[in-house]
């Protein structure tokens, strides 16, 4: 069974021992589930994140995805976040053995990645309609993660080795908390997340047009859920600072959104997102911190 270096390197890098542990276990898992469920494999996808994701023919012939990961618990979440969407706004989950992190998933054909489209006003457009597809009240009782939870991360940073050396700051630090709490605090109504949605988990299929795929599941307000789409695909940019501004211009008219508002949930998901890949020692990290501070200096305006 191919498994990617590159993949290798990635979970090694991110979970140490136990990705090591997990990767040593993973053809024999998959393989066992290849014959449960009576799949073909036809090799990974060709961009593997954080999960061991297979191309598959199911009994019928019909082309599926399974999805292999090494924490259940995010698995789980995918699972009841895709089982509430329910195939609308996103792919729809056909099997699942949650407790020991593999899942089978509708393929979405022909599948181009909303970060194929070179016309970023059509992005844009595009972006917004599987944004307004997929929202959804805060589902009572369903169990789903909250936002502040993964700002409660946060601290975590100052322990950091770029932190004590000044290269993360602290007023940066001490804004992230604060909008993490004030814009749930002030909340118009707690919603269902994506978590993750951008240009790759965005993919174009022929029956319900562009849909998105590897939710999160989370519970937050709903500006935190532009995020991820606003500072992805920036540094291929000639302007990455221009085409951020534009972005935040548009989706606040376009979803109806205070920029203010939008440009705190800005502020505080590119710090976590940057205090992330700073702690998995991802040195792209340091562009994501970049976008706080266009952030900051926007917010001063």
């Amino acid at each position: 069974m191919y498994i990617p270096d590159s993949f290798r390197k990635k979970m090694t890098r991110a979970f140490k021992e136990e990705g090591a542990r997990w990767l040593d276990t993973l053809e024999e898992r998959v393989n066992g589930y290849l014959a449960r469920w009576n799949l073909i494999s036809l090799g990974p996808v060709s961009n593997l994140s954080y999960n061991y994701v297979l191309n598959v023919l199911d009994e019928n012939g019909v082309p599926t995805i399974l999805k292999v990961s090494l924490s259940s618990r995010e698995l789980e979440n995918e699972m009841r976040a895709l089982q509430l969407y329910d195939g609308n706004g996103c792919c729809r989950l056909l099997k699942a053995d949650v407790e020991n992190g593999v899942i089978l998933l509708e393929k979405v054909a022909p599948g181009t990645m909303l970060a194929e489209l070179e016309d970023e006003e059509q992005v844009l457009e595009q972006f917004m309609n599987v944004w307004k597809a997929l929202r959804r009240q805060d589902p009572k009782g369903a169990h789903f993660p909250m936002i502040h939870q993964w700002a409660s991360q946060l601290p975590r940073c100052r322990k950091m080795q770029e932190y004590q050396t000044g290269q993360f700051s602290e007023e940066i630090l001490q804004l992230a908390e604060q909008f993490f709490k004030e814009m749930t605090d002030t909340t118009e109504g707690l919603q269902l997340l994506h978590g993750d949605l951008h240009h790759e988990n965005i993919l174009f299929s022929e029956e319900k047009g562009w849909i998105a795929i590897d939710p999160k599941g989370i519970i937050g307000d709903p500006y935190f859920d532009v995020v991820s789409f606003l500072m992805n695909h920036l540094q291929e940019k000639e302007d990455p600072k221009r085409v951020l501004w534009e972005r935040v211009e548009v989706l606040s008219r376009g979803l109806s959104f205070e920029r203010k508002r939008l440009l705190k949930a800005g502020l505080a998901m590119t710090a976590l997102s940057a205090f992330w890949s700073m702690e998995e020692g991802d040195r792209s990290w340091k562009q994501t911190y970049q976008y706080t501070w266009w952030f900051h200096e926007w917010l001063r305006m």
